[in-house]
């Protein structure tokens, strides 16, 4: 039997005092590839939306869409705990709304765990999802789903609103949230978050004093060249490699030079049809005589 996935590296975060590492992912190959890279955890964001579906926010996802891609996440088998984010409109709605919807993306999905963004407001479906034995994961500062109210996005908890944030963040580690993404805030303000609670802080644009940093599988492989929040290190332009590969097979084309022979089956030469591979869509075709 497999092992089912923990999220025991956020419990022992602090005791271990070990960093989490969190990446977000959306299918088989952003899965692998975060598991093969020495993640933690993987986050299945609504950030999909814009990096995957084309939208300008993440306000139209739905739990249909989050469902699709946590049940691709979970396919690939990494053994890795596999968190899903609540979209919009499934926590503001009655608390159990939001168990159904997460229901859905653990039973169906297959996640260990749910998101939901928000403080004090969220807590009658914190305390729902709890009771569904479900646990929560928190999120506070810039929340994308309430880009309208805030503003747009926009650098949150300076001035006097620090306090404030401090407390919801208390109050979030008070209702049982195992863990909490703090985004966009200033890193003195996530410091003395994670000094005042007692649960792993995950930063995203919040400074190095977090328990540990997530960031989306697109920014940091540098696939998206027109977006580039000041919190986003790139660590490869794979967008920018693909294109030029991209280019040179179109070119490769056109001047006849592609398929070569090592390319093309014959009548009688014995080759096989493709490599085995893990998880290739052609690996079924390996051995099939040329």
């Amino acid at each position: 039997m497999a092992k089912v996935p923990s999220l025991d590296v956020f419990y022992r975060a602090r005791r271990n005092a070990r960093r989490v590492v969190v990446l977000t992912a959306y299918d088989v190959p952003s899965a692998r590839l975060a598991a093969k890279g020495g993640v933690d955890a993987l986050l299945v964001g609504d950030s999909l939306g814009q990096v995957l579906l084309g939208y300008d926010t993440t306000l139209p996802v739905t739990v249909a869409d989050m469902l699709h891609h946590t049940r691709a996440v979970t396919r690939a088998g990494t053994g890795l705990p596999v968190i899903t984010d609540l979209p919009y409109g499934s926590f503001h709605v009655d608390p159990r709304q939001t168990v159904e919807a997460a229901l859905t993306l653990v039973r169906e999905g297959g996640a260990q765990a749910v998101k939901l963004e928000g403080g004090r407001r969220r807590a009658d479906h914190i305390a729902a999802l709890l009771d569904a034995e479900i646990p929560v994961m928190g999120h506070l500062g810039l929340t994308p789903q309430s880009l309208h109210r805030l503003g747009g996005y926009r650098v949150q908890g300076r001035g006097d609103r620090a306090a404030a944030m401090v407390e919801e963040a208390q109050f979030l580690a008070a209702a049982g949230c195992f863990a909490m993404v703090l985004e966009c805030i200033p890193a003195d303000l996530a410091t003395r978050i994670t000094e005042a609670v007692d649960v792993p802080t995950i930063g995203i644009g919040a400074g190095a004093g977090c328990d540990g940093q997530v960031l989306v599988f697109h920014d940091l492989l540098g696939l998206l060249a027109d977006f580039q929040p000041r919190f986003v290190k790139r660590y490869a332009e794979l967008g920018r490699d693909a294109e030029a590969a991209i280019a040179g097979f179109a070119d490769e084309v056109r001047r006849g030079v592609f398929p070569a022979q090592e390319h093309t089956y014959g009548e009688k030469n014995g080759g096989t049809a493709g490599k085995k591979s893990d998880g290739g869509y052609l690996g079924g075709l390996a051995g099939e005589e040329g």
